[in-house]
């Protein structure tokens, strides 16, 4: 089989020759640490272990961390030795330290929307304008693409999605407010939003299939959602259903959202909305993979579930945590495998290697060191 055919019949519980496997990898900090033990610099991460690859083209449907969008101007506001102050491409004014980037939030000082006249202002960032949204070697690798033997992604980055969009240009604390006191902004963003994709992934489809669709959230943390499934289904399940009908009738029936946190509580109105997978599955959040699959069986699709902090401990914990999940919910079909997020630096390569290892004998694959 090619791992697109591979990759769509596990996820659709059909049979396969052998499951997929993957990961989101490590941070560069966490590479950084591998290399210095052991990690061969020779081969890339995904073939070193023989990985299942999925093509995922530069695409966006807003304008935040591509070279190819009508982004903010970043400007640099103050310097010192130990951090940043700076306007992002996002538009959002962060405080950021220069030491270990990647394992340390900024701080948020200022977003680029206060008010209904803010985001007029800047909406023709958020205009379906193609040439500024892909990047220029698009035509050329278009050829490549139809003739692919990898599964192809249209994942939106931060910017396919009706929450954490939205979050970003306003801050969580304004977004909130403006849920409830600010119905005629929260209706203007949240229809040019899902113009917008739609627009832009129309215009992707004139050019090539794709196999998998992603929306990106972000919108619970440890104990719930940031909003209440009351309001999620009055305002924001009628525009994902815009979207994944409009998906549907061009043929894209794997569609997904990503977010970190609970998410318990919106699986069933994703599900009522169209979404028809979940990832990464957070486990320090409350969410078990084997519990989801018992509820909602196979209606519901699910990629990752692998407690990160269990590769951080040592191998009994590892083959613990995957022996008493991954052998049963691959038998039932409709998931993938993978750490509940990208690996920390606290996971050393040892470790890692070991779950790589055990992970490519549950799923028939070879070991790949």
């Amino acid at each position: 089989m090619t791992s697109r055919e591979r990759y769509i019949n596990t996820i659709e519980g059909k049979p396969v020759d052998r499951f997929v496997r993957t990961d989101l990898g490590p941070w560069p900090s966490t590479l950084e640490r591998w290399i210095d033990e052991g990690l061969p610099t020779d081969q890339d991460f995904m073939e070193h272990f023989e990985m299942d690859p999925m093509i995922i083209p530069a695409t966006n449907s807003g304008f935040t961390d591509s070279p190819y969008l009508p982004a903010f101007e970043p400007e640099v506001l103050e310097e010192t030795e130990e951090y940043e102050v700076r306007v992002d491409p996002d538009g959002i004014t962060k405080k950021v330290l220069k030491s270990r980037t990647d394992t340390s939030m900024p701080q948020f000082l200022k977003f680029p929307v206060a008010t209904l006249d803010d985001y007029r202002e800047m909406r023709w960032r958020l205009q379906p304008n193609f040439e500024d949204r892909f990047a220029p070697d698009w035509p050329q690798k278009l050829e490549a693409w139809k003739q692919r033997t990898d599964p192809l992604c249209c994942f939106g980055n931060r910017q396919a999605g009706f929450f954490g969009s939205h979050r970003n240009l306003m801050g969580l604390e304004s977004f909130a407010i403006a849920l409830h006191d600010d119905p005629a902004l929260i209706e203007e963003m949240m229809e040019d939003r899902v113009n917008l994709i739609i627009a832009v992934t129309e215009r992707i489809l004139e050019d090539v299939q794709f196999d998998y669709f992603g929306f990106w959230e972000d919108m619970a943390f440890k104990t719930g959602p940031l909003i209440s499934p009351t309001m999620f289904r009055r305002i924001m399940v009628p525009r994902y259903k815009r979207v994944t009908d409009f998906l549907r009738s061009k043929g894209v029936d794997l569609i997904f959202v990503d977010s970190d946190g609970d998410i318990n509580s919106l699986i069933p109105l994703w599900l009522e909305a169209g979404v028809n997978g979940v990832w990464p599955l957070e486990i320090q959040s409350n969410m078990d993979p084997v519990a989801l699959r018992k509820q909602y069986g196979n209606d519901l699709c699910m990629i990752g579930g692998i407690d990160k902090k269990a590769l951080a401990r040592d191998k009994q914990a590892i083959r613990d945590e995957v022996m008493s999940k991954v052998p049963w919910l691959i038998e039932r079909g409709g998931y993938l495998p993978q750490a509940d997020h990208s690996i920390p630096p606290d996971v050393p390569w040892e470790n890692y290697e070991y779950f790589m290892e055990l992970l490519g004998e549950v799923l028939g694959c070879r070991s790949g060191s």
